[in-house]
């Protein structure tokens, strides 16, 4: 049962995820407190603090006194994310800040993992509570014993936890380096794009359909893992392809211009049973509409003498 009444914090509430978990959640009717560095979008109470300091978690949670938490403020610079020592201070600080909403007798902390805490099956799809979960890199392990943590923590306070695993998120905001926005923009601009022969097949999420999930997932009753993804696999050739054909570009596509990267995981994808249950659906598979519209508002942030 949804609770648009509820008074929720969201950290993280201008990132890539959090502006549109921010909005969904205001459309609902929750009472908004944004924690992040610069003005969110949307109907919300915007706070700064820095989390990672010592004592500002919890003096932001005993200011607002949310019934929820959001929790989506970590390090994403891109690139650099993978092996970044901050995950390990991240994984301190949001310990801290579910220890101080446990305090202040917040009913739910609804915290952020990845996809890559899986043990990828190479011919099935990642079952929360059935696939085994494998350390990759420092962030995916910083996330992993984080949900660890959080499970001990709420256990021993009665607060309920909800873990989101988010898979391959795209985007009208994204990063550029993004694997999508990558190619997009290249395409927009006229530039050629060199790709592998991207025989990878992996969950892509419109991040609006993600922040949507998340903020339905803070107002209802649902508890434990759940994938934020589509359900549906794609493989990153017929990806690129497809951008570029709506482009009306496809001889700007060079698939095998770069070599396969070693060791790729051939198939990630998320089984979304457990989120269909939970919330009546999942976010909807990349189509040619969604990839037509994203085209456009790069065009638009790229190369706006061109769009009508």
């Amino acid at each position: 049962m949804l609770n648009g009444g509820m008074r929720v914090l969201v950290t993280g509430a201008s990132g890539f995820v959090g502006r549109h978990a921010v909005t969904a959640l205001a459309a609902a009717g929750a009472e908004v407190h944004a924690v992040c560095r610069t003005p969110p979008p949307g109907d919300c109470v915007w706070r700064m603090a820095d989390l990672l300091v010592p004592g500002q978690a919890r003096a932001v949670v005993e200011a607002v006194r949310p019934d929820a938490v959001l929790h989506l403020a970590w390090c994403v610079g891109h690139g650099v994310f993978w092996t970044d020592p901050a995950n390990r201070d991240w994984k301190t600080a949001t310990l801290a800040l579910a220890s101080a909403a446990a305090d202040c007798r917040a009913a739910r902390f609804v915290g952020v993992g990845t996809c890559y805490e899986y043990d990828w099956p190479a011919d099935g799809d990642c079952i929360e509570q059935l696939t085994p979960l494998a350390g990759h890199t420092v962030y995916d392990r910083s996330k992993r014993d984080c949900h660890k943590g959080l499970e001990s923590l709420c256990a021993g306070s009665g607060m309920a936890l909800v873990w989101g695993r988010l898979f391959f998120l795209y985007g009208d905001t994204e990063d550029p380096r993004r694997l999508v926005g990558a190619i997009a923009r290249a395409l927009v601009r006229g530039e050629p794009v060199d790709c592998s022969r991207g025989l990878a097949v992996r969950d892509y999420v419109d991040v609006a359909d993600a922040g949507a999930a998340l903020s339905t997932l803070v107002l209802s009753d649902a508890e434990g893992p759940f994938n934020i993804g589509s359900g549906h696999g794609v493989r990153v050739a017929d990806l690129a392809t497809a951008l570029g054909r709506l482009a009306g570009r496809p001889d700007l596509i060079r698939l095998g211009a770069l070599p396969d990267r070693p060791g790729e995981p051939p198939r990630i994808v998320a089984d979304t049973t457990r989120l269909r249950q939970a919330i009546g659906g999942a976010p909807a598979s990349i189509s040619d509409n969604r990839l037509t519209a994203l085209l456009r508002s790069w065009a638009v942030r790229e190369a706006p003498s061109i769009v009508d």
